[in-house]
């Protein structure tokens, strides 16, 4: 039943990326609702999770949330060695040019991103919908009403699952074979979990822990990456209401599933 179930995560998900393509040409619109939808999943749905499921204290602070710390440090610091790294690659052909043009931090060009980035972060996105069908699966093991209510919350936030998926790959510059490829592993990955657990079962805390590392790395590139890269060129009131919008759509899906 969870893998027939996960065959919904899959369609979704699809979905939600073909949303991210139709959309390109109101592109601060199609950030500004991926940062809304990635702040709710993260405030609203990862972190929560995170604390009930790895909720021992580590020195007076729940392991979740140092997990949480250490997962935007860790994006945060990859990011920056990713684009001192690329910079350096370009400075032996480039290196007069880019001396007068303006450059963000890590000496790159300003508004240059670094393809790798997507990437990584579109991988993050794929494991947590590995891990979503994991979840899905052990749900199911539990009882017939407790999988009903996490397919629903997996099913309806899978749609957000695409779109960042496939919008982030593609924010950093990666062509959009790219980002077709990351997005048809993010609606296989629920199924692949689902499968998984015929065979094992994921210790809770491990799971906590995870959620709260990714919660982390997720929230940099909301709030570092993508809100601000939304309203450069478009501060409008529209894509504030979508970012806005992205939110409340997460909050409803928690709410709906029960939490």
């Amino acid at each position: 039943m969870a893998v027939v179930v996960a065959l919904g995560a899959f369609l979704m998900t699809l979905f939600g990326g073909w949303v991210a393509q139709r959309v390109t040409d109101r592109r601060h619109l199609v950030l500004g609702l991926a940062g809304g939808l990635m702040l709710g999943v993260v405030g609203l749905d990862l972190l929560p999770e995170a604390l009930e499921a790895a909720g021992q204290d580590v020195f007076g602070v729940p392991e979740a949330l140092l997990l949480f710390v250490g997962g935007f440090l860790f994006a945060h610091v990859m990011e920056r060695l990713l684009a001192v790294r690329s910079a350096a690659h370009g400075a032996g052909s480039d290196w007069g040019a880019e001396q007068s043009t303006p450059t963000g931090g890590g000496g790159r060009k300003e508004g240059e991103r670094v393809p790798q980035v997507g990437l990584t972060a579109a991988a993050a996105m794929v494991l947590h919908s590995l891990m979503d069908g994991v979840a899905l699966g052990a749900a199911f093991q539990v009882g017939g009403g407790m999988g009903a209510t996490v397919a629903l919350a997996v099913i309806t936030h899978d749609f957000a699952d695409g779109f960042n998926t496939y919008t982030i790959t593609s924010l950093y510059g990666n062509a959009r074979r790219k980002a077709l490829a990351m997005l048809v592993a993010d609606a296989v990955a629920p199924l692949v979990g689902a499968a998984s657990t015929l065979l094992f079962t994921l210790p809770e805390e491990l799971l906590g822990a995870y959620l709260g590392f990714f919660g982390g790395a997720l929230l940099y590139l909301a709030a570092a990456e993508i809100l601000p890269e939304a309203h450069h060129e478009h501060p409008a009131r529209s894509t504030l209401l979508c970012t806005v919008a992205g939110v409340a759509f997460i909050w409803l899906v928690v709410g709906l599933s029960g939490g």
